[in-house]
């Protein structure tokens, strides 16, 4: 679990986590399962591809609305260099609908595979 530090806490100290990484649908309050998660390694994926977070702000309160009803940046914005097919599975990993996003880590690395492939291909 990551730490936090006092400015992402809330008022009473009671979040759990960063919530940096928080999907739309934990933020919400609503039940959570491992299309959550995957929205989480979404973040990092961006963050590691990207050197920024997808969502950020100072505010706790603002956060959360970006998290929750404002699209990311688009990957290329930060890296003009990422193949269309990496950037099309970020977007789909970030979707705030959690019906449109991966159903499964199978289905995700699955997704991720076929997009590493194709990267080779066109690169031979």
């Amino acid at each position: 679990m990551a730490c936090l530090t006092d400015a992402s806490k809330t008022k009473t100290g009671t979040v759990l986590g960063s919530p940096y990484y928080m999907s739309p649908e934990q933020l919400a309050g609503k039940k959570v399962d491992g299309r959550s998660d995957l929205f989480s390694l979404g973040v990092t994926l961006y963050q590691m591809l990207a050197g920024k977070l997808p969502f950020a702000s100072d505010s706790l309160a603002n956060l959360m609305y970006k998290i929750t009803n404002e699209k990311h940046p688009d990957i290329r914005t930060y890296r003009p260099d990422v193949p269309n097919c990496v950037s099309t599975l970020i977007n789909k990993i970030l979707n705030k609908d959690i019906e449109k996003r991966f159903q499964t880590g199978k289905q995700m690395a699955a997704a991720m595979e076929r997009c590493y492939e194709k990267i080779l291909e066109e690169g031979s």
